[in-house]
């Protein structure tokens, strides 16, 4: 059976993480939890921590001080499953917006449909977005319309934080290359297996705002979307040796 680790970055979800955690050990597939806990005050990692005993060979923590960005805790849970030798990746977060349900079609589209990324993506049929005022949701799907005008990239979701790679593309990508370490990072790591030439799939969802916590989007993070695409396009990306 294919090895196959969900990364969950965190800070401050106590509400929903042992949720997600209990809800992802109930489905078939053997799946694997990393989290990866940025100092949450609210004693998200205490919470890992005691299910760590129940769940001793599927469920991991790593903590790091401090809030330091979600591309730098996905880039951390890539080093560590790669080392581990685990086959397939995922990307999910904690609070439901992804349904857990769906890790199987995702898997499914690389081990079975030949994909080596896919992505959960709310626009590739239509726009599959729950409870989500309406100017969020616009700013969104035309943020992916921008991504796909300016780096000429054919994914509908180029913003989607769902998602199953192979290990071959993680392998591929020089990881200490990533620049992007907010919403941005998302992109950049579809348009760099985009650009290696990799196969990319685009497996339909219906994205659930959070009902518990709070949201980690900021002003911030869409500027560095924004300026970074255009940065992108002019990038030379090469594969790691």
């Amino acid at each position: 059976m294919d090895k196959k680790v969900i990364i969950i970055p965190t800070y401050n979800e106590k509400e929903n993480i042992e949720r997600i955690i209990r809800k992802v050990f109930s489905l078939e597939g053997g799946y694997h939890i990393l989290v990866i806990d940025d100092g949450s005050p609210d004693g998200t990692a205490a919470i890992v921590k005691g299910l760590m005993t129940e769940f001793s060979d599927r469920l991991f923590l790593l903590e790091r001080a401090g809030k330091q960005g979600l591309g730098t805790a996905y880039l951390t849970g890539f080093r560590w499953a790669l080392d581990h030798g685990y086959d397939y990746v995922f990307e999910m977060d904690a609070d439901f917006s992804h349904n857990p349900d769906d890790l199987q079609r995702l898997y499914e589209a690389c081990a079975v449909g030949g994909a080596d990324l896919a992505i959960g993506s709310r626009y590739c049929d239509g726009v599959s977005v729950v409870n989500w005022p309406i100017g969020r949701i616009i700013m969104s799907y035309y943020a992916s319309v921008y991504v796909r005008k300016v780096l000429g990239m054919k994914v509908y979701d180029c913003t989607a934080g769902f998602k199953c790679y192979s290990a071959r593309v993680l392998r591929a990508i020089n990881l200490d290359d990533v620049r992007m370490h907010g919403y941005g990072f998302q992109i950049e790591m579809k348009y760099t297996a985009y650009r290696l030439g990799f196969k990319i799939a685009e497996v339909p969802i219906i994205f659930v705002n959070r009902k518990e916590g709070t949201s980690k989007m900021s002003s911030g993070i869409f500027g560095e979307a924004f300026w970074g695409v255009i940065k992108l396009r002019f990038r030379t990306i090469q594969p790691l040796k």
